[in-house]
C-alpha cells in the first residue's frame, strides 16, 4: 500500500537528465530569438525566403508586421486604395510630398463602372482622393521632380488610356450616322472627368518643367491621348481637345509629331473608315495652330492643306465636323492668298452630287474662301467655279439654288464677277434664262433673286447681256432643229424597222405555204 503511495509521488529529475532537457531548451530558444532577430536586421533575406520559413515567422511574431508585409501589399494592390489616407491638411509640409505620392498609386486602382452598385465606398474615397490631388497639384511649393512625374504620369495613364467601347465598328459607312446613333456616354466618368482636371493643371502648372515632363509625357502618351479623341462621350472629347492644346503649346519638341499624327488620323478616317467621333475637336485645335502659323508658309503646311484638309469634304458625314473644317481652310487662304486657288478647285473636285444639304455647306465655305480671294487668283479658277455655280442654279432644291445666289450679295464676290463679267455672265447665262422661264424654277424665291441677279448684269453691261441673250436665243433655235432632227431620224427608223418586220413576216409564211 505504501509502495503504491510512494510510485504515484513526482520523482526527483536525475542531474543527466535535467542537463539534457535544459540544453534542449537553451538551443530551442536561440533559433527562436535568431528569427526574430533576423526578421529586423536583415528584411530582404527573410521577403525572399521560402513559404515555410515567412508563415512560421508570421506565426512566431503574432500580429507584429513581419517582412513578408510587402509580398501581401504586391499581391493584394487594393487593399491600401480601399482605405482613405489622411488630407494634406492634418500631414505637416515635410510629409505631403510622401503623401502625395502615396494618394498617386491608391488612385492607380481602377473600378468597374458597369455596376453602379458595386463598390460604393471604395468609389467615394477614391473620387475624394483624386479631388484632393487636383487641389495639391494646383497649389504645389514646388518643382516637380522626375520620380514625382513618373509616379503622376503612371495614375493617368492606368485611370485613362483603355479600349473604347464603340456601337459603329459592325457598320457600315453607308449605314454609320453618327446624328442618328445615340453616343455610349463614359460610365466611369465621375472618375475620369477628376483626372483630367487632373492632368490638365499638371500641364499647366508653372511648377512642371517641360525639358523633364518631355520624359513621360512622351510621344507614346501623346498617341494614346489622341486614340482617346475617338470616344462618343463628347464631355471627354471636350477635355480631350483642351490637353492637347496645352502640351502643343508647352512641348515645342512635340509639335511635329502632334501634327503628323492628326494627319494619319485623317489619311484613315478619310480613306479607309470613315468612322470617327473627334474629328471636330482635332480640327479646332489645328484652327489655333494654323492662326499662329509664321509667314511664309512652310511647304509641310501646304501639303497638310492639300492633301489632308482639302479631302475631308469628301465624307457623308461632312456636317459633323464642316464649321471647323471650314475655318481651317480660310485660315490658309487668309494667309497665303495664293492658296485660294488651290482650295476652290478642290472644293470643286470634291463638290457632291446628290447630296443637297452638303451643297449648302460647300456654298457658304465657296463664300468665305472668295471673301479672301484676290482678282489674279480668282482669274484662275473662275471658269470650272462657275460651270458649277451655274448648275447649282438650276438645282431643283431650292436651298441650293437659293444660297447660289446669294452670292451676288457679297460686294466682294460682286467685283469680282463684274471685273470678270465677259467670261463669267456667258458660262451662266443659261442657267439664269432657264429659272426665269414661264416653265422656269418652281421656287418663288428662286426666280426673284435670279431676276435681280440678272438685273445686275444688264445693269451693268447692256450689250454683253444683249449678246449672251441672242446666243442664247440662237443655241435654243439650233437646240430644237436638233431635236426635230433627231425625231425624224428616229421614226425613219421605226419605219424600216416596221417594213423590214412586215417583209420577214411575208417570207417566212410563203416558205410555210410551199
Amino acid at each position: 500500500m505504501i509502495k503504491q503511495i510512494l510510485n504515484k509521488l513526482p520523482r526527483k529529475p536525475s542531474s543527466k537528465s535535467s542537463q539534457s532537457d535544459g540544453g534542449k531548451n537553451e538551443s530551442a530558444f536561440p533559433s527562436m530569438n535568431s528569427s526574430v532577430s533576423g526578421a529586423n536586421s536583415n528584411p530582404k533575406s527573410n521577403s525572399s525566403s521560402g513559404k515555410g520559413s515567412n508563415s512560421s515567422s508570421s506565426r512566431s511574431m503574432n500580429g507584429i508586421h513581419t517582412p513578408n508585409m510587402k509580398s501581401n501589399q504586391v499581391k493584394k494592390p487594393n487593399q491600401a486604395a480601399y482605405e482613405s489616407l489622411p488630407s494634406f491638411r492634418d500631414v505637416p509640409t515635410s510629409e505631403k510630398h510622401n503623401l502625395f505620392i502615396k494618394k498617386l498609386n491608391m488612385c492607380c486602382v481602377v473600378f468597374d463602372f458597369t455596376d453602379p452598385s458595386k463598390n460604393l465606398k471604395e468609389k467615394d474615397i477614391k473620387r475624394q482622393t483624386l479631388l484632393e490631388l487636383v487641389d495639391y497639384v494646383s497649389s504645389v511649393p514646388s518643382k516637380f521632380n522626375e520620380p514625382t512625374m513618373q509616379e503622376i504620369t503612371k495614375m493617368i495613364s492606368t485611370n485613362l488610356f483603355r479600349s473604347l467601347p464603340t456601337n459603329h465598328d459592325s457598320k457600315l459607312p453607308d449605314i454609320y450616322d453618327p446624328e442618328d446613333d445615340e453616343p455610349n456616354m463614359e460610365p466611369s466618368w465621375p472618375h475620369l472627368q477628376i483626372v483630367y482636371e487632373f492632368l490638365l493643371r499638371f500641364i499647366a502648372s508653372t511648377e512642371t518643367d517641360a525639358k523633364i515632363a518631355k520624359r513621360y509625357i512622351d510621344h507614346s502618351f501623346v498617341l494614346k491621348l489622341l486614340d482617346l479623341f475617338d470616344s462618343e462621350d463628347q464631355r471627354e472629347r471636350e477635355y480631350l481637345k483642351t490637353i492637347l492644346h496645352r502640351i502643343y503649346g508647352k512641348f515645342m519638341v512635340h509639335r511635329p509629331f502632334i501634327r503628323k499624327a492628326i494627319n494619319n488620323i485623317f489619311f484613315q478616317f478619310i480613306f479607309e473608315t470613315e468612322k470617327h467621333n473627334g474629328i471636330a475637336e482635332m480640327l479646332e485645335i489645328l484652327g489655333s495652330i494654323i492662326n499662329g502659323f509664321a509667314l511664309p508658309l512652310k511647304e509641310e503646311h501646304k501639303l497638310f492643306l492639300m492633301r489632308a484638309l482639302i479631302p475631308l469634304h469628301k465624307p457623308k458625314c461632312l456636317s459633323m465636323y464642316h464649321q471647323q473644317l471650314s475655318y481651317c481652310v480660310t485660315q490658309f487662304v487668309e494667309k497665303d492668298f495664293k492658296l485660294a486657288d488651290i482650295v476652290i478647285r478642290g472644293l470643286v473636285k470634291y463638290w457632291p452630287v446628290t447630296n443637297s444639304s452638303k451643297e449648302v455647306m460647300f456654298l457658304s465655305e465657296l463664300e468665305e474662301v472668295l471673301e479672301s480671294t484676290q482678282a489674279a487668283e480668282f482669274q484662275k479658277c473662275m471658269v470650272p467655279l462657275f460651270r458649277q455655280i451655274g448648275r447649282c442654279l438650276n438645282s431643283s432644291h431650292f436651298q441650293v439654288a437659293e444660297r447660289a445666289l446669294f452670292l451676288w450679295n457679297n460686294d466682294h464676290i460682286r467685283n469680282l464677277i463684274t471685273q470678270n463679267r465677259k467670261v463669267i455672265l456667258p458660262i451662266i447665262f443659261p442657267a439664269l434664262e432657264k429659272n426665269t422661264r414661264p416653265r422656269g424654277h418652281w421656287n418663288q424665291a428662286v426666280q426673284s433673286l435670279t431676276l435681280n441677279v440678272r438685273k445686275i448684269f444688264s445693269d451693268i453691261d447692256q450689250t454683253l447681256f444683249d449678246e449672251c441673250l441672242n446666243r442664247y436665243q440662237e443655241d435654243e433655235v439650233k437646240q430644237k432643229e436638233n431635236n426635230q432632227k433627231r425625231e425624224s431620224t428616229w421614226m425613219r427608223m421605226e419605219t424600216v424597222a416596221a417594213s423590214n418586220g412586215n417583209e420577214s413576216r411575208f417570207a417566212s409564211s410563203v416558205g410555210v405555204s410551199s
